[in-house]
């Protein structure tokens, strides 16, 4: 099942839950069927790399881990918090996202 989301890649998201509370990054990669958003420098997790070819350095190496969509909330800039989106169809028929708290289009 896919997730519905008004989120997108490049958003600038702040965290609601969790040990990473109130830290705020932009969004690298979304997974709708998992419901599921990747986060720069959010729930950074250490991973032990093997090397797979000749001459490729293997070690240990820092990522981010998927969290989900619904622990983070799009950050607006006027507000100065986490907001929740609303869609408004244009007259050309063309769809645009709004804050709803200060109804600034993003």
């Amino acid at each position: 099942m896919l997730t519905k989301m008004k989120l997108k890649k490049g958003d600038t998201v702040i965290v609601n839950t969790g040990a990473e509370k109130g830290k705020k990054g932009t969004i690298l990669d979304i997974d709708r069927k998992t419901g599921k958003v990747t986060v720069k420098d959010i729930n950074v997790r250490t991973k032990h790399v093997k090397a797979r070819k000749q001459g490729q350095e293997s070690g240990i190496i820092k990522v981010e881990g998927p969290i989900y969509a619904s622990k983070v909330s799009y950050f607006c800039e006027k507000c100065g918090k986490g907001v929740r989106l609303g869609v408004k169809v244009n007259e050309d028929g063309t769809k645009s996202r709004y804050c709803k708290s200060c109804n600034e289009m993003k």
